[in-house]
């Protein structure tokens, strides 16, 4: 696959372009535009506004039924990036922060390549997915027929990581990805002077006490053998020093890998909610809404996908899942497949993701590349 090196150069100056022309969900006209346009300049069958700004590109060679999907997201984030780089996002408040820029630039290569060679036999879906960051797009696309119009035994995304070495490709068979749920209790009492407090349920008092509560779940209605995160990361009431507020708010995150230990902690939130109001002479509201289920990896596609990458870089399978979310996790309740983890550290270390230093490393485009060559090549061998 040496022929892949020559389209390194185009592809970087892609992703630059479109790192510099950032756009959040369901608003990447521009980014979907241009991928169109390049995938219908390499003969592929194109489809636009699936999921409101999704991109599918259809790539078919042989008589084989058989399919793949390839999945990149396209959006930013809303940061302000700080790089001073020379393609620097033109846009303040929108950033190329998770590197969704260099997954799009990898997927596209390869449709490029693949429409090159047609070393396949069946049909390789190109999903250019939008809104990946927190507003479900995956889930939009799926909604409206993805697999039913563009049917795939297997599905596939990678995501650049930072805490893998470049040239390192890992994966795992089951969780890989955490559940991410988010919560908002609002505590109301009636509000008055804080000189006479005895008049007045105190509000900020019991989510004093809620806050303290909410922090012992895992550690006491959790199983240890489980795994699970409850952060508080919000609380707001009150406007000045004399005046017991009626109002105040807690609200936070929790991270699963189990569906029974989400349910568990979902109950112990309302259940605490309760308690802490009834003690407090106030009312409790809870909010909570499981907006990403966890990802979980088919046990046969993540070997599959192992078995690719260890024909283009160093495979490992991943020890353990992460806490953060991707909302490829609807794509995989709705079709076997896997995701799979891109090193992109350099021997100097790497910026984190949604760091608003952080950028792509142009050096593991490449690998990006030969890597969906790998997945679909292998799974649609020409026989």
């Amino acid at each position: 696959m040496t022929e892949i090196a020559d389209l390194i150069e185009p592809l970087v100056t892609f992703r630059r372009d479109i790192h510099a022309h950032p756009e959040l969900g369901f608003c990447e006209h521009r980014t979907a535009g241009r991928i169109a346009e390049q995938l219908r300049l390499r003969g592929l069958e194109v489809h636009e506004g699936i999921g409101r700004t999704g991109v599918v590109g259809v790539l078919r060679n042989g008589t084989s039924e058989r399919s793949i999907g390839l999945r990149a997201d396209m959006d930013a984030l809303p940061i302000d990036e700080q790089t001073n780089l020379p393609y620097a996002s033109r846009t303040p408040g929108h950033f190329h922060g998770c590197g969704h820029d260099g997954h799009v630039a990898m997927l596209l290569g390869a449709a490029q390549h693949l429409a090159r060679t047609r070393n396949f036999d069946g049909t390789i879906n190109f999903f250019f997915q939008p809104a990946e960051e927190g507003q479900g797009g995956a889930r939009e696309m799926v909604r409206e027929g993805l697999f039913d119009r563009f049917p795939c035994e297997r599905v596939f995304a990678l995501h650049n990581w930072p805490d893998l070495p470049a040239g390192t490709i890992a994966t795992r068979p089951g969780p890989i990805m955490g559940a991410a749920d988010k919560f908002e209790i609002r505590l109301e009492g009636r509000g008055g002077h804080a000189a006479i407090p005895h008049d007045t349920p105190d509000a900020i008092l019991a989510a004093a006490a809620l806050a303290q509560q909410l922090n012992t779940i895992v550690s006491r209605r959790v199983a240890p053998t489980a795994s699970a995160v409850v952060s508080l990361t919000q609380i707001h009431g009150g406007h000045t020093h004399n005046v017991i507020p009626a109002v105040v708010t807690l609200s936070g995150t929790v991270r699963t890998f189990d569906p029974q230990v989400q349910d568990r902690i979902e109950a112990s939130i309302r259940e605490m909610a309760a308690g802490v109001a009834l003690a407090g002479e106030v009312t409790a509201t809870v909010a909570y809404d499981r907006y990403y289920p966890s990802t979980i990896n088919d046990a046969e596609a993540a070997q599959e996908a192992l078995a690719a990458a260890a024909t283009v870089g160093n495979a490992l399978l991943a020890p353990e899942p992460a806490f953060t979310s991707e909302d490829f996790s609807f794509m995989l309740q709705a079709c076997k497949g896997a995701y799979i983890w891109l090193g992109q550290a350099k021997s100097d270390g790497a910026v984190p993701l949604h760091n608003p230093h952080y950028d792509f490393n142009d050096d593991v485009l490449e690998l990006g590349v030969r890597l969906h060559v790998a997945l679909a090549e292998r799974h649609l061998r020409a026989r």
